[in-house]
């Protein structure tokens, strides 16, 4: 009597590579869509509306030709962007173009030196060590706003700054004039230098101790252990920083805004006379062009940065260095 043993059944192959990737990559784009649509709704659809209102001028009155009532939009080409840099309201931009730079260039070179002598001593290891970084850290907290309304109590012609001078004649901080220039910069400085000294902190935690260890047997000094080991180390991370710190110092509006006033030559910034355009004169299309122009020039400066001074936003070389 023959017995016969059946063949275990075939195991199915497993499926092909492709279609599981195709699978995976069908998943992120679900994944991804609910967000890419958001940020269409809220960022892209109001550049393209501004990039397109920049080339529109708000024509309500009496036509001279027709005698007719004109209301709506007219299409204007570039007349906004000449009007803006050669026309009636070029010195008043131009003013408002150095206000902009000369803020970026000079509070944010300040606010790194200060950010990483900061950084330094929340590194440091000492008794109370919590406390001053929470010390440290609270300017940051505040909302800009209240910052600048605490700071224009702070300059008023009876504050705290002029009580500290003590001064025969009283500077008049908030009216227009150099020494409002110097208060903004000064209550910029005190509230985003503890930015740019997190950042910093966080790159020096990275830094392992034997590093120094090493440098303090072959008799670094401290100064050239910052110069040759701390600086360079923490250089990718301090780019960052200072990237970020230089495009929102160009988008400044709520600190001059509420410690000054608008209408200040000496304080008013790209912002700021856009806001006067399109809210107090209701001219939407200058507006627009000062806000494209703007866009445009923070788009160079993080070109620059990005490009020419190697500031890794995305980390994307920790990444190539990794794998």
């Amino acid at each position: 009597m023959s017995t016969t043993t059946e063949a275990p059944p075939t195991p199915s192959p497993p499926p092909p590579r492709q279609s599981r990737r195709a699978g995976a990559g069908r998943l992120a784009a679900a994944l991804v869509t609910p967000t890419m649509l958001v940020l269409a709704l809220v960022v892209a659809y109001p550049v393209l509306a501004a990039f397109r209102l920049a080339f529109y001028q708000k024509k309500d009155g009496i036509d001279p030709e027709t005698g007719l009532l004109e209301q709506g939009e007219t299409f204007v080409g570039l007349e906004n962007f000449t009007d803006m840099l050669v026309g009636d309201a070029g010195d008043r931009f131009r003013n408002a173009l150095f206000n902009t730079t000369s803020f970026t260039v000079v509070a944010v070179s300040i606010e790194v030196v200060l950010g990483v002598l900061m950084a330094l001593v929340m590194h440091r290891a000492f008794k109370g060590r919590a406390l001053v970084r929470a010390a440290i850290l609270v300017p940051w907290a505040v909302p800009t706003a209240i910052a600048g309304l605490l700071w224009r109590w702070i300059f008023q012609a009876d504050g705290v700054v002029n009580k500290v001078l003590d001064l025969e004649t009283p500077i008049l901080w908030t009216t227009d004039g150099f020494q409002a220039w110097v208060a903004v910069v000064i209550a910029d400085t005190w509230k985003t230098a503890p930015f740019i000294g997190l950042l910093v902190l966080a790159g020096l935690q990275v830094i392992s101790n034997e590093v120094y260890e090493a440098a303090k047997l072959d008799g670094a000094s401290p100064w050239k252990t910052f110069w040759a080991i701390t600086l360079p180390l923490v250089k990718p991370t301090l780019l960052v920083a200072v990237l970020f710190r230089i495009l929102d110092t160009l988008r400044m509006f709520d600190l001059p805004f509420t410690l000054i006033g608008p209408g200040k030559d000496a304080t008013d910034t790209i912002t700021v006379i856009a806001y006067e355009e399109a809210v107090k004169f209701g001219k939407y299309g200058p507006a627009s062009a000062y806000s494209v122009f703007l866009f445009l020039y923070v788009a160079v400066v993080a070109f620059v940065f990005v490009k020419l001074l190697g500031a890794d936003v995305l980390g994307t070389r920790a990444g190539k260095k990794g794998r």
